[in-house]
């Protein structure tokens, strides 16, 4: 039933986009999965499929002679989910490179997957930094942001100003799991110490005092979220009922602009986080989340998670028209070596490249939320402290035991 199902929302996706061109044209398929009913629900879900499908209004087919269809599906934060759908749509439905993908116990399932069919995997979602190390793949691309890149840019930051005793509150997955380690190795390196732990079952879980109360009895500075979406939103809302965040500094490793918005700024005033696209960074990005913003259910403003999928998309098809649709419908692997060979640009990330363990490089903003009387309007929450160049935002490529790269 499950697979009846997404295949329904696929011919629906597909659908809703006009076919161009002749019947018999060669057709690119590109499947967007995420969490479309959970906890991620909103730093993916149905507007990073609409970002998706904005890459190919933005690349213009007109005159290409060929189509692109868009599928999506829901993999409700389960491997086995994720691994069924993946295999449905390559082996069944023709698809050619998946999108997306956040939870990284899902994300590092189909990365498995792509490989072995030799499709492309266009991660945004997917935050380990283990995608780009011990798993990485010739078939895959990591986008927008990682473990190693929070951890140094938030954690860093944190214990340069002085919080350099952490207690973390962990997601017991392997994305929470990755995160607090990438992140403690920064702080001891920094010469901070880490005090203690707790991990929680994901995604059953919604009650956190008893963790926050140890967090409080640890005596550390800084309470270190290694969770998300709506995980994070919850801790941070319950820290303040506690008091916690009277006597602890609350460093929320990973979240977005939607859900800073949601505590709103009586709530997040002076939080820092980390993100590598903010809607009001320049005029290219003002320009693509005017392009967008009307196009997302609810009237939602895109994070750089689902700007991640817009323009990783946008230049999978830059790959695609220039080496030609059937060789890249042939092998995933080239696609992603021309891929890595054209330096990337696009409106949201701006210039950059792909290394070759299939890092996208990019500049990483270390973000501070406004006080209410700053803001100017409902989404203006924040403003840039810091900026960590593309070339030292990521974990160096010779640190992360890639097999692809050659000592």
């Amino acid at each position: 039933m499950i697979l009846q199902r997404r295949a329904l929302l696929a011919a629906g996706a597909a659908a809703a986009l006009p076919r161009l061109g002749h019947a018999q044209s060669p057709t690119i398929r590109i499947g967007v999965m995420n969490d479309q009913s959970g906890p991620y629900r909103d730093d993916g879900g149905p507007t990073g499929v609409v970002c998706a499908r904005q890459a190919l209004e933005d690349f213009g087919l007109s005159g290409k002679g060929w189509n692109v269809e868009v599928l999506s599906a829901d993999h409700q934060n389960k491997p086995d989910v994720g691994i069924s759908i993946a295999r449905q749509w390559i082996d069944r439905d023709g698809v050619d490179a998946i999108v997306d993908v956040p939870t990284s116990s899902v994300g590092l399932a189909v990365n498995t997957v792509c490989r072995e069919k030799n499709k492309v995997y266009l991660n945004s979602g997917t935050g380990s930094s283990d995608l780009t190390g011990k798993q990485c793949s010739p078939n895959t691309v990591h986008w927008t942001y990682d473990t190693y890149m929070l951890g140094k840019s938030t954690g860093g930051a944190t214990v340069k100003e002085g919080g350099d005793s952490w207690y973390f509150i962990t997601a017991d997955y392997v994305f929470g799991q990755t995160l607090q380690r990438d992140t403690s190795e920064i702080i001891t390196k920094a010469g901070g110490k880490v005090l203690g732990s707790v991990a929680y079952p994901f995604p059953e879980t919604t009650d956190f005092s008893s963790m926050l109360i140890r967090a409080q009895a640890s005596g550390a500075k800084v309470l270190g979220l290694c969770m998300a979406g709506a995980d994070t939103e919850n801790c941070i809302k319950q820290a303040q009922e506690f008091g916690v965040a009277n006597s602890m500094q609350i460093a929320a490793l990973l979240i977005q602009v939607r859900g800073v918005r949601a505590l709103g700024l009586d709530v997040a005033n002076g939080m820092r986080w980390s993100e590598s696209y903010y809607w009001d960074l320049n005029d290219r990005t003002r320009a693509w989340n005017n392009r967008v913003k009307g196009k997302t259910p609810n009237g939602v403003w895109p994070n750089m998670t689902q700007a991640g999928d817009y323009a990783v998309t946008l230049h999978f098809l830059k790959a695609v028209n220039d080496m030609g649709v059937a060789a890249a419908k042939a092998d995933g692997r080239a696609v992603v070596e021309r891929m890595k060979a054209m330096p990337t640009d696009d409106d949201c990330f701006g210039p950059g490249r792909i290394r070759p363990d299939g890092r996208a490089l990019h500049p990483v903003y270390l973000l501070q939320a406004k006080k209410p009387s700053e803001s100017k309007g409902s989404w203006d929450i924040a403003k840039v402290v810091a900026v960590t160049p593309a070339d030292e935002a990521f974990r160096p490529i010779n640190e992360g035991g890639c097999p692809l790269i050659k000592s």
